[in-house]
């Protein structure tokens, strides 16, 4: 890894934008057919506002964040809870921004605190990433 992390820094916000083709991709990568994920109908008539993305889907762009910020260094620790969809809608996309703060940095691993968040609301609890320093 040729970046130095240093307790404190604050990292540049990474912004991606989530499609409904991002999900039919996805979708055929993982396997996961959920029709939440695809049809408007489908995910209302079970309570949801709309299509959303999956939620691994939107934890591995925050591992897309974390290999930026660390120019790919190993991810030794990547998680968070799922607390609130990502609703995409049928034109255009929805804005996944992914912020950090580095939290400490002992015995060679970083441990990054992390926000996640779409149209200003968080959409997932408790992210974090701990990368080999």
């Amino acid at each position: 890894m040729t970046t130095t992390l240093r307790a404190g820094d604050v990292l540049d916000a990474r912004s991606f934008t989530v499609t409904r083709a991002d999900l039919v991709a996805y979708a055929h990568a993982s396997g996961d057919h959920n029709p939440i994920h695809q049809d408007e109908d489908v995910a209302r008539s079970v309570g949801l506002p709309g299509v959303i993305a999956h939620g691994m889907y939107t934890l591995a762009l925050v591992g897309r964040a974390v290999a930026e910020w660390t120019d790919g260094a190993e991810v030794v620790d990547l998680g968070a809870k799922f607390t609130s969809p990502v609703v995409v809608p049928a034109e255009g996309g929805a804005e996944v921004v992914v912020a950090g703060t580095v939290k400490s940095v002992a015995d060679g691993l970083a441990t990054l605190a992390l926000e996640v968040t779409c149209e200003g609301q968080k959409v997932l609890g408790m992210p974090r990433a701990v990368v080999r320093a």
